[in-house]
């Protein structure tokens, strides 16, 4: 017996007959997975760090961002170095407590008080992890160059790289509530990860700290933003469950 290609459609669909498609369940499976890929490269770069696996490639990436003819010149103009302190600032805690509080006191005026509470539990854990990981791993920082910014804590991971992921993707995640435009949620997202990309690349440049050391904040920063979202997303669907119930 044959069949054109539209019987055989149809046949296929009717296993699916009778399921709701429910487009908002993806997005949590999705943010579930970023969120263990991203403490997979965590754990991963790590146990590499710790085992001295990654030093050949931290010298060679960290290196590339210097003069070949006088490594204590980063490569660019004067000026670039200038323009290098003020991204990393982007990345400092007096700048995201600032945005932070601005965001944070919109939403108490506007009666937001939940997603209010989110954004301050989100980034302060962060911070706190952030804090707790560089003591327990205890990394000295990059010994090739001189150091273009000052800093008083270990190296790995981080904390620029990390808590700038954090805060920024966390004051996205409550930006795109407000909007249904794909378009704008996408451009918010997108401007959230440029500026945790260009600070984590700052740190480099100014030579305190190894390109590893970037790529766990950034990759722990993301874990992190993603399990508050999925709390804070678990919270919401306990709450309507009650409210139907």
């Amino acid at each position: 017996m044959q069949f054109d290609s539209a019987t055989l459609i149809e046949r296929a669909t009717r296993i699916v007959r009778g399921m709701q498609w429910r487009p908002q369940a993806v997005v949590p499976v999705a943010v579930t997975g970023i969120m263990g890929l991203g403490l997979y490269i965590f754990l991963a770069m790590a146990s590499e760090m710790a085992e001295g696996e990654l030093r050949e490639w931290d010298e060679h990436f960290f290196l590339a961002f210097r003069n070949p003819a006088n490594t204590a010149d980063p490569l660019g103009p004067p000026w670039l170095e200038e323009a290098a302190l003020e991204i990393t600032a982007l990345g400092g805690y007096t700048l995201i407590v600032l945005a932070l509080a601005i965001v944070v006191g919109l939403l108490i005026v506007t009666n937001r008080y939940g997603p209010a509470l989110y954004a301050i539990l989100s980034v302060g854990t962060g911070s706190l992890a952030s804090f707790l990981f560089k003591q327990f791993y205890d990394r000295p920082r990059p010994d090739l160059v001189p150091q273009l910014d000052i800093v008083h804590t270990a190296s790995f991971p981080s904390g620029h790289a990390m808590v700038t992921t954090v805060a920024y993707l966390t004051l996205a995640a409550l930006v795109i509530r407000f909007f249904e435009d794909l378009r704008v949620r996408i451009y918010v997202v997108s401007v959230a990860i440029f500026i945790s990309v260009v600070v984590g690349i700052s740190r480099i440049y100014l030579g305190v700290h190894w390109p590893s050391d970037v790529v766990a904040g950034w990759a722990l920063g993301v874990a992190w933003a993603s399990l508050a979202w999925l709390v804070v997303a678990g919270l919401q669907f306990a709450r309507r469950r009650k409210t139907r119930g």
